[in-house]
């Protein structure tokens, strides 16, 4: 297995991009409560500032600034995912993954018997600086214009655009 060497700085701000092993699915907009739990418990275990975050249908975007003294984010997205995962396949909700993968192999998503919903990692870039952590905040949130779901940022519901906009920090 790979050994991942991962910057720590504190705080870090970290862009993460998280994806359903089946990228046709619609099961983070249509179990999005079960996502908003998953989170909610997970920030209360292991504190976390969302800067922005956006659910599409079959993957997410998210900055998170973490605090100095528990940088992992690893074991926070390992919760998330665990906690929706169960809950999930416990409401009976949990799609049918194939035992082959589109190449003909196994199922990565199926190894280490895994429910086989995510994508086995995710991928993070770390914030350097304003300007950075700028241009990361407005791709996730104007995500869903990109991938053709609305012609508004602010008309895609599952998005924290809403909460800057009533806080004022949002200007399109």
């Amino acid at each position: 297995m790979p050994n991942y060497r991962r910057p720590k700085p504190c705080p870090a701000t970290v862009f993460f991009t998280v994806c359903l092993a089946d990228r046709t699915s619609r099961l983070l907009v249509d179990e999005i409560d079960i996502l908003r739990e998953a989170v909610l418990v997970t920030r209360k275990r292991r504190p976390f500032h969302i800067d922005a975050w956006v659910v599409l249908p079959d993957h997410m975007h998210a900055v998170w600034t973490l605090p100095e003294d528990d940088p992992n984010y690893s074991d926070r997205w390992g919760a998330i995912k665990a906690r929706f995962s169960k809950c999930v396949r416990l409401a009976g909700r949990a799609p049918d993954v194939p035992a082959l993968g589109v190449d003909g192999g196994v199922n990565p998503a199926l190894r280490k018997g895994q429910v086989g919903i995510w994508q086995e990692r995710f991928w993070e870039h770390h914030i350097r600086d304003q300007a950075d952590n700028g241009a990361h905040v407005r791709y996730c949130l104007t995500n869903p214009v990109k991938h053709g779901l609305v012609d508004d940022p602010e008309k895609w519901p599952f998005s924290s655009i809403h909460r800057d906009i009533r806080e004022g920090r949002w200007a399109a």
